[in-house]
């Protein structure tokens, strides 16, 4: 599994940060997209991902620099000839918003959409490969973070306890590995579930929109790999600023990633006050004030950033 980002931006584009966007992979293979702001098509075609290759659009909520890139890389796709299906998820407003779009722009689609609202996700299978729940967060206007976990996880042959039983590698590990039973040419019958070893914990990631109480995702933190969380502001400029905007702080969010045991941190959505350098109002100063409450390790996204999920658990930075 891995994520790379789009947009890191929040409210406006910068010149280095456009607004929303992260691209995640699935073992599967194919992608997602969640939230699409202005420009995130220019931002795909700076990468290897394929508008043919997407499964799935989740938008946190309705805001603009989270949806207004959405009619156009709909309206791309087509003009690429897509066929297939695509499944967009969101708040029930999304619907009317694309509608209305289709009816005023005239955009015919080569290819059906289907739309989830958000509160009908459950126990629908949009992606083939990871499980899919929402959690409702606290904005402006309502908005949701995204969990997505692993729903098979391969499990390995106990290879010492086979040999140690005189069973030789070859066709009859073949069988246990794919979870079938087998029968020795000396009559005894193995069955699968009890030469292969205990899985390992499914993989998850939660993708949060806007939101202004990080403790809303505290429990889910806690058994998740990594969580990608808005951190538009430092703590001083959020005292300033006052609760209108219903955002978060860094380190309002890195104290809850604390108490959360959470292994990995990706912070995102900066207000474009904050530029590379030193001082007060720069991504510098964003980092330090996440890593003064959180020891886990932590990330800073930039656009076209990618980190993959290993197997076991840990978060690595990778070529884009």
């Amino acid at each position: 599994m891995d994520i790379q980002f789009l947009g890191t931006s929040s409210g406006t584009p910068s010149r280095t940060r456009n607004v929303s966007g992260l691209a995640l992979r699935g073992p599967g293979g194919g992608w997602s997209l969640v939230d699409c702001g202005e420009g995130t098509q220019h931002r795909i075609l700076q990468t290897t991902l394929s508008l043919h290759e997407l499964r799935a659009i989740f938008i946190t909520h309705l805001h603009g620099d989270h949806c207004y890139g959405l009619p156009g890389l709909l309206a791309s796709a087509g003009m690429l000839n897509r066929t297939a299906p695509l499944t967009l998820v969101g708040p029930p407003p999304l619907r009317d918003f694309i509608d209305g779009i289709i009816a005023t722009s005239e955009l015919g689609l080569p290819y059906p959409l289907e739309f989830v609202a958000v509160d009908d996700l459950a126990g629908r299978d949009v992606l083939p490969d990871l499980a899919v729940d929402p959690i409702a967060l606290l904005h402006r206007m309502p908005s949701y973070a995204y969990r997505f976990t692993e729903r098979a996880v391969e499990r390995r042959l106990d290879t010492d306890r086979l040999r140690a039983a005189g069973v030789p590698a070859g066709p009859v590990w073949g069988l246990l590995q794919k979870g079938e039973d087998a029968v020795l040419d000396d009559g005894r019958t193995l069955r699968a579930a009890d030469w292969l070893l205990a899985p390992r914990k499914a993989r998850t990631i939660i993708v949060g929109g806007d939101n202004a109480e990080p403790n809303l995702l505290l429990d889910a933190a806690r058994a998740a790999d990594v969580l990608v969380h808005e951190a538009t502001y430092t703590e001083e400029v959020l005292q300033k600023v006052g609760p209108g905007p219903m955002h978060s702080s860094a380190l309002r969010v890195a104290r809850m990633a604390q108490e959360a045991g959470l292994a990995n941190l990706v912070l995102t959505h900066f207000s474009p006050r904050y530029q590379d350098g030193d001082g007060p109002l720069t991504i510098g100063a964003v980092e330090a004030e996440a890593k003064s409450a959180y020891g886990g390790n932590l990330a800073l996204a930039r656009d076209f950033d990618r980190y993959e999920l290993g197997k076991d658990g840990k978060l690595a930075a990778r070529a884009p």
